[in-house]
């Protein structure tokens, strides 16, 4: 695993256990309707991991980009369809999503070479 990939996914598990741990239960509860969302239903896991990092992109959030691209390469997302999701976030948030999309390519490349 890429050392970018391996510092996010450590840094955003010992967080969570952080703010998990102070058992806060507005914030606990957020996390549980965050993590039920994604879950299989009347929508497939990997139609709503797609919905997630669209979302992500048009909001510009880059650890929410990187989270969903984890979940997509898990989901077994192609290449292909991975520049599609990217064209989608960039008609739906315009040109300002350009930065976020070739951060986001990177971290695509790096988990395929993983």
């Amino acid at each position: 695993m890429s050392n970018t990939i391996q510092e996010f996914n450590d840094y955003r598990s010992k967080m969570n256990e952080v703010i998990l741990g102070k058992q806060n239960k507005v914030i606990n509860r957020l996390f549980n309707l965050d993590t039920n969302t994604y879950a299989e239903g009347a929508l497939s896991t990997k139609t709503k991991e797609m919905l997630g990092l669209v979302a992500s992109m048009v909001l510009r959030c880059d650890d929410c980009i990187k989270y969903h691209l984890g979940k997509c390469h898990e989901q077994g997302i192609s290449t292909a369809e991975m520049y599609e999701i990217f064209a989608v976030a960039n008609i739906v948030g315009g040109t300002i999503v350009i930065p976020h999309t070739r951060r986001a390519a990177e971290y695509w490349e790096e988990l395929n070479n993983q």
